[in-house]
């Protein structure tokens, strides 16, 4: 269970105390010198009317209410800048607690979640805290400080009766405020929930804008942003009123309490019980309670704006992750991988409800030796992936074990065993930045010539070449100035610039044409004999020279062993040779 948004404060602001408490010395002094203004107002007006002021005291008098004035200025600037330069830090520690937690999360978390929905709390949801920590510390501070001098300054500084009258509206305002409140951080749930949804529709309308151009869909996709829109905008607006809700509330008790004040106040001058200069002062501090009343209004609007934010980033931060790190070995050592009757099924993979998951790998042996070469091949959903994602530890096994060398994969620190993998998805991804920072991901240190050598590998390099700016061009957002084959040969050329003791190939040649992957795999036989190797591809050509080929089925091994041992055992790796080398005929034709 997350802590509750008051325990996050609490505990935020005992590591701060130092900022909060230069905060709330600074609010002090402006609350002390903002309350003897009307005093010193008062006592002016009462010495002109006795003409006990000559014209030297009476400048002398209000050179104090200017210097008093002056002060209140900077003490607000110092506050402000100790009070939100500390709230920005915590902004800043919950996006970082954030994003540590989201890398450490595996597939299931983000199967799970959205990423426009992520990025909404990353953004909106941690202002909302950060807003609660800073301007609602400072309102309410500042606001009961001055209630409680200016309430004490009109009871026991003016008149205590007249103060009784004058607050008699006052609890109408509070009951108000408490059922203001409630519908206030109903609303803004509303509001975050639905900002999200329109966060989630940018993003993946974003991405898969050459899709919805593809398929005629603009007009669907703007009528459906417009949706979307207006529903968050007419969540937000009713957050918004209800917000407003509590000025009207302030106005009607202040004038109430204006009204009383004047009639008993005037009554009392009529009867000599107070005088003009004390009434006049009681009045201003009456005008001072609208900034409690005010700022009370928007503390309780702030803390159930960060409540509802809390409510939706607090659990999120205290999720554990899928795959939990508890390995002790720091560095992966040189031997064997051995999967021994390793069995794993996908969370809620059983198509019907209450069915029992399909499983995606069944009593699955092998052993890779030490620079070896492993090629898994079959057809579609036959469990290929589930291999990579096992080794990677993105999922554990249900069943079996996985060693490599003398240690288990999970007495691995993840950060160890995943910096010893070299691994080429099947959808490679590539950031906002140019071909060679794409290809040095991994290695930020790598010397040019060391990433042309990559690239020239992943007979990449002759294609970067015609490009404008050469490495330096920049690919896009997901790489999407280049192609499909582009993209993988990046991909295979940033595995292949680290030297890791396993490159892992997932399908990773599928967008390239035969003559590149034919390339690309003599460079691969020399790159990789310091190596071992795992080649997945629907290409049996690709694995052809591995030192033993699986072929799955269904999670389990249908058949194994060299690539002249399935031809002639003429089954289903033989019948698929033989159609892709036909198939390849036809294409050379």
């Amino acid at each position: 269970m997350p802590p509750s948004l008051a325990q996050l404060l609490a505990s935020f602001a005992r590591r701060h105390w130092r900022a909060y408490l230069a905060s709330g010395a600074m609010l002090v002094g402006v609350a002390v010198l903002t309350v003897w203004v009307p005093r010193q107002v008062g006592h002016i007006v009462d010495a002109l009317v006795a003409g006990a002021l000559d014209a030297r005291a009476l400048a002398r008098e209000l050179a104090l209410l200017v210097a008093a004035g002056v002060g209140i200025y900077f003490l607000r600037v110092g506050w402000r800048m100790q009070l939100f330069s500390a709230a920005y830090r915590l902004g800043v520690e919950l996006r970082t607690q954030l994003y540590a937690r989201l890398t450490q999360q595996g597939p299931q978390f983000f199967q799970r979640q959205r990423t426009g929905d992520l990025m909404a709390r990353a953004t909106n949801d941690v202002d909302a805290i950060e807003m609660a920590a800073g301007e609602a510390f400072l309102a309410g501070f500042d606001g009961t400080l001055t209630l409680v001098l200016v309430v004490g300054m009109m009871t026991l500084g003016i008149d205590w009766r007249l103060a009784a009258v004058a607050l008699a509206p006052f609890p109408l305002m509070a009951a108000s405020f408490w059922l203001i409140s409630r519908r206030v951080h109903d609303a803004w749930r509303l509001s975050l929930e639905r900002f999200s949804a329109l966060n989630e529709h940018v993003q993946e309308t974003v991405a898969g804008v050459r899709t919805l151009r593809a398929l005629g869909l603009e007009a669907h996709a703007d009528r459906e942003f417009g949706r979307r829109t207006k529903a968050a905008a007419d969540a937000g607006f009713d957050a918004q009123r209800w917000e407003a809700a509590y000025e009207p509330a302030v106005g009607v008790t202040l004038t109430l309490a204006t009204v009383l004040a004047l009639a008993v106040g005037g009554w009392m001058v009529w009867r000599d019980e107070l005088t003009v200069g004390r009434l006049t002062a009681f009045t201003m501090y009456l005008g001072q309670l609208i900034w409690p009343m005010f700022a009370a209004g928007w503390v309780l609007s702030l803390l159930e704006r960060g409540r509802a934010a809390w409510g939706r980033l607090g659990p999120l931060l205290a999720e554990l992750p899928t795959v939990e790190d508890r390995g002790t070995v720091a560095a992966v050592q040189a031997g064997a991988l051995r999967f021994a009757g390793v069995a794993f099924s996908y969370p809620n993979a059983g198509g019907e409800s209450g069915a029992a998951p399909r499983p995606a790998l069944r009593d699955l042996d092998f052993e890779l030796a030490p620079g070896g070469t492993l090629g898994i091949v079959g057809p579609t959903g036959a469990g290929k992936s589930t291999v990579v994602r096992l080794l990677l530890r993105q999922y554990e096994p249900q069943r079996g074990s996985i060693h490599w060398g003398a240690h288990g994969l999970a007495q691995y620190r993840l950060d160890a065993l995943r910096a010893a993998i070299a691994w080429v998805p099947q959808e490679p991804f590539l950031f906002s930045a140019s071909i060679a920072e794409n290809i040095a991901l991994a290695r930020p240190d790598a010397t040019r010539a060391e990433i042309e050598r990559a690239a020239q590998l992943a007979a990449l390099h002759e294609d970067i070449l015609r490009l404008p700016r050469g490495y330096d061009t920049p690919v896009g957002e997901r790489g999407v100035t280049l192609s499909g084959g582009q993209r993988q040969r990046v991909a295979i050329a940033r595995a292949l610039l680290v030297d890791a003791p396993l490159l892992v190939l997932d399908d990773a040649l599928s967008a390239v044409d035969t003559g590149t992957e034919a390339r690309i795999l003599a460079h691969l036989r020399d790159a990789r004999r310091r190596r071992s190797a795992i080649v997945i591809s629907h290409r049996l050509s690709a694995v052809a020279d591995a030192d033993e080929i699986l072929v799955l089925r269904e999670g389990c091994v249908l058949e194994r062993g060299t690539h002249a041992q399935l031809l002639a055992r003429d089954g289903w790796y033989a019948a698929q040779w033989r159609y892709q080398q036909l198939e390849a005929s036809l294409d050379a034709e």
